[in-house]
C-alpha cells in the first residue's frame, strides 16, 4: 500500500514538473502584445527661442544723498513728483553751518589784519636798515648795528609771508564753510521723476562715513531697459540688434517689443550658475511699464518655415531589450504571432490585426489591394526588385535576391545584411523617398548632428539615420534622411500594456526585424 502511494506521489511530482517546464518555456518564447505610440512626420514652422527673465529699469537712475549731516528741515518733492534740474527738493537745517560761516569769516578778517600789521613792521624795518647803512658809511654807527638792522628786515619779511599764508588758510576755511552751507540745499541734478524718498521732515541724517540716500530719481520713464540674465549656454546665440518681446504680470496677455542694445561681458555667478546681462531697450511712451516689474523675455534667434519636423521624443526612443528578444524568438517559433500597433491617436493601424494561420508576417491575402504578388506566391516572398513604388512586405526574410536589387550590398558582403543607413553613395530602397540634400540653415549649428530614429513601416520598427538642424525644444528640423511627410516615428513602446524599459545600446533594427 505504501509502495503504491509513493509511486502515485512521484507520478504527481513528475507531471507537475513537466507542466511547470512547459508553462515556463511557452511564457519565455511567447510574443507579447506590443503597442507603439507614434506621431506622424509633418511640415512645420520651427522657431528657435531663448527665454530669460529680467527686471525693468529706467535708462538713467540717480540716487541723491546728503553730503553734510543735520536735521531735515524741509521736503519739496515726494513720490512720483516731476522735478527739474537745479530744483531744491529738500533742505537740511542750516543754523550750525551759518554759524560756521560767520566764525570763518571772522578768522578771515583777523588774518587780513595780521597781514597789514606784518607789512607795516616790514616797512619800519626797511627804514631802520637804510638809516643804519647811512650812519655806518659816515662812521657814526658800528657794524653790529648794521647787522642787527639787516636781521630785523629779514624777520619782518618772513612775518609778512606767514601773515599772508594765514590769510589764505582763513580764506579756504571760509570757503569750505560756505560750501557746507550750500550743501544743506538738496538739489536735483537731472530732469526726471522721483521714484523713492527715504527721509521725512525732522529726521537727522549722518554722512560722516557714507552719504545717505535721500531720493532716487529716474531721468525719463518713456525710455526704459530690461536687464535679463541669459544663461551661458544661450548667450552665444544672441547678438545686439535682435528684436525681442516680453510680458509682464501687470498686463497678462499683452506683449511688448524691444531690441537688444548690449550684451555685457561681466559674468554673474549665483550658486555656480553663470549668467550674462543682456540689456534690452524698450519704448514706454504710454508710461504703462514701471521700474521694477519682472519681465519674461523671449528672443527669437532662428526660424524655419515648411520643413520636416519630428518630435524630440522620437530621438530619445531606444528599442527595449524585451521587445527585441521577443520578436526575434517569435520569428522562429510562431510565424503567425501578432503585433498590435497603434498610431498617435490610439487607433490600431491597418494590417496590425492577428494574422490567420499559415500566413507569414506582413503578407497580404490574394487580391486584397495594390502591391499584392501574383497568385501562388509564397506569403513571405519578397517582390521582384525594381517594382515601382512597391515596399517589401513587413516581416519578409532579410535575404535579398541574387543579383541585388536597389540598395543591395556589393559582391562579397554577407547575404541579407542591411547596409548602414546614410552610407555615402548608397541608393535608397525602391519606394523610399530620395534623401534630401544636406543644408546648413542660418541660426542653426554649422554641422547638423546625426541621430537615429525608428519609423513604423509595415507594422514593424525600422531604424533611420537622419541629420537634424534647428530645434525649438519640442520639434526638431530634419535636414536629411530617409524620411517623408506622413511617416510614423516611434515615441514609446509598451509590452503587455506596460511601458517597456530600454536597456543598453539600441540593436540594429534592420537585422533584428
Amino acid at each position: 500500500m505504501l509502495k503504491k502511494a509513493a509511486s502515485f506521489l512521484v507520478l504527481v511530482l513528475v507531471l507537475a514538473g513537466v507542466a511547470s517546464g512547459v508553462w515556463w518555456w511557452r511564457s519565455r518564447n511567447a510574443v507579447p502584445d506590443v503597442t507603439y505610440r507614434t506621431a506622424p512626420i509633418e511640415k512645420r514652422k520651427i522657431v528657435a527661442r531663448v527665454t530669460a527673465s529680467g527686471t525693468l529699469e529706467a535708462t538713467v537712475t540717480v540716487q541723491i544723498g546728503a553730503q553734510v549731516s543735520g536735521r531735515v528741515a524741509k521736503l519739496s518733492a515726494d513720490y512720483n513728483s516731476a522735478v527739474k534740474k537745479g530744483q531744491v527738493i529738500a533742505k537740511i537745517d542750516p543754523q550750525l553751518f551759518i554759524a560756521a560761516v560767520e566764525r570763518e569769516r571772522a578768522n578771515f578778517a583777523a588774518a587780513k589784519a595780521g597781514v597789514v600789521r606784518a607789512e607795516a613792521q616790514q616797512r619800519d624795518a626797511d627804514l631802520v636798515l637804510k638809516r643804519a647803512t647811512s650812519l655806518t658809511e659816515q662812521g657814526l654807527a658800528s657794524a653790529a648795528e648794521l647787522q642787527t638792522a639787516q636781521t630785523n628786515v629779514a624777520v619782518a619779511v618772513a612775518q609778512t609771508e606767514v601773515a599772508k599764508a594765514t590769510l589764505q588758510q582763513a580764506s579756504a576755511a571760509l570757503n569750505q564753510a560756505q560750501v557746507n552751507l550750500s550743501y544743506t540745499d538738496i538739489i536735483s541734478p537731472i530732469d526726471g521723476v522721483v521714484l523713492s524718498r527715504s527721509v521725512d521732515v525732522g529726521q537727522t541724517v549722518a554722512s560722516s562715513l557714507q552719504a545717505p540716500v535721500l531720493f532716487t530719481i529716474a531721468e525719463d520713464l518713456r525710455k526704459m531697459q530690461v536687464h535679463t540674465s541669459v544663461a551661458e549656454g544661450d548667450v552665444g546665440r544672441l547678438q545686439p540688434g535682435m528684436e525681442t518681446w516680453f510680458t509682464v504680470d501687470a498686463f497678462p496677455g499683452q506683449r511688448f517689443k524691444g531690441t537688444i542694445a548690449q550684451i555685457r561681458n561681466a559674468a554673474q555667478t549665483v550658486q555656480n550658475v553663470v549668467t550674462y546681462d543682456a540689456v534690452i531697450d524698450v519704448d514706454n511712451e504710454d508710461l504703462r511699464l514701471r521700474p521694477g516689474m519682472t519681465a519674461t523675455t523671449t528672443i527669437v534667434f532662428a526660424e524655419r518655415s515648411d520643413v520636416l519636423a519630428i518630435p524630440n521624443a522620437a530621438m530619445r526612443f531606444k528599442p527595449p531589450a524585451e521587445i527585441a528578444s521577443a520578436i526575434a524568438s517569435s520569428r522562429a517559433a510562431s510565424p503567425a504571432a501578432s503585433l498590435s500597433v497603434t498610431a498617435a491617436d490610439g487607433a490600431p493601424l491597418a494590417g496590425s490585426s492577428p494574422r490567420p494561420a499559415g500566413v507569414g508576417p506582413g503578407a497580404r491575402p490574394a487580391g486584397s489591394g495594390p502591391g499584392v504578388g501574383p497568385a501562388g506566391r509564397d506569403p513571405g516572398e519578397r517582390p521582384a526588385a525594381g517594382a515601382p513604388g512597391e515596399r517589401p512586405a513587413a516581416g519578409a526574410p532579410a535575404e535579398r535576391p541574387a543579383g541585388g536589387g536597389p540598395g543591395a550590398r556589393p559582391a562579397g558582403g554577407a547575404p541579407g545584411e542591411r547596409p548602414a543607413a546614410g552610407a555615402p553613395g548608397e541608393r535608397p530602397a525602391a519606394g523610399a523617398p530620395a534623401e534630401r540634400p544636406s543644408r546648413a540653415p542660418s541660426g542653426a549649428p554649422s554641422e547638423p548632428s546625426s541621430r537615429t530614429v525608428f519609423v513604423l513601416r509595415g507594422g514593424r520598427p525600422e531604424s533611420v539615420d537622419v541629420k537634424t538642424g534647428l530645434s525649438d525644444g519640442t520639434l526638431t528640423e530634419v535636414v536629411s534622411g530617409d524620411l517623408a511627410e506622413g511617416d510614423l516615428v516611434i515615441l514609446e513602446a509598451n509590452v503587455a500594456g506596460r511601458p517597456a524599459s530600454a536597456g543598453g545600446p539600441p540593436p540594429r533594427m534592420g537585422r533584428m526585424f
